[in-house]
């Protein structure tokens, strides 16, 4: 076990690979974690994640791993939640019904307004806009466009725990954290440069 080393937590919901693999691009050991107990010597984690928020608490539930995440928070380690991992920190969901969230996170999620005529998944490229300073934007430049996947968004009750916004014809918050937990709605394992470099910075936090 290294400074680098960071656990990828595996609850059955998509795209390990592709974190463990741009871990590796950044000089970090990825471990992937399955069972609740492995989780305790890491003080660095990354919360993945493809697919519905209610199956994703089910699993996580079910397997033991809330409790697992909870005393990793607790203990005052890092954490940072990737696209529904991003949503599955906040308080809760309105996908598909309401959904109790892990709730690190003081924030919603929410669907993309129907009146606003957009497709639904947002899918593409798009730019993250800081909203303040923080570690993590370290060799980055407000602006920088990268990938999202994701047919809901977070918004969050507590302004201070928004680090950068988007604009899918309405805004929504891209980057939120709240002490030692980071959120990141976009897939920065998908986003070349700015999302290695990303990455890179959750490591050295």
């Amino acid at each position: 076990m290294t400074s680098s080393s960071v656990a990828v937590i595996d609850y059955g919901m998509g795209n390990i690979r592709s974190v463990l693999n741009a871990l590796d691009e950044v000089g970090a050991e990825g471990e992937l974690i399955g069972k609740p107990e492995d989780l305790g010597p890491f003080e660095k984690a990354i919360l993945p994640g493809v697919g519905a928020f209610q199956e994703a608490m089910e699993n996580l539930n079910e397997s033991g791993m809330t409790e697992s995440l909870n005393a990793h928070v607790s203990r005052g380690n890092q954490l940072l939640g990737v696209c529904l991992g991003m949503q599955l920190i906040c308080l809760d969901s309105e996908e598909d019904g309401f959904h109790e969230g892990l709730g690190y996170l003081n924030a919603h999620v929410v669907s993309f307004p129907q009146e606003a005529g957009l497709k639904v998944p947002h899918m593409g490229w798009n730019a993250i806009e800081f909203s303040r300073d923080h570690a993590v934007f370290s060799d980055i430049e407000t602006g920088s466009d990268v990938y999202f996947v994701h047919s809901y968004n977070v918004q969050c009750e507590d302004e201070s725990n928004v680090l950068a916004t988007s604009n899918y014809g309405v805004p929504f918050v891209s980057i939120a954290a709240s002490g030692n937990v980071l959120g990141m709605q976009f897939h920065p394992e998908k986003s070349q440069g700015v999302g290695l470099q990303l990455l890179r910075n959750f490591i050295s936090l």
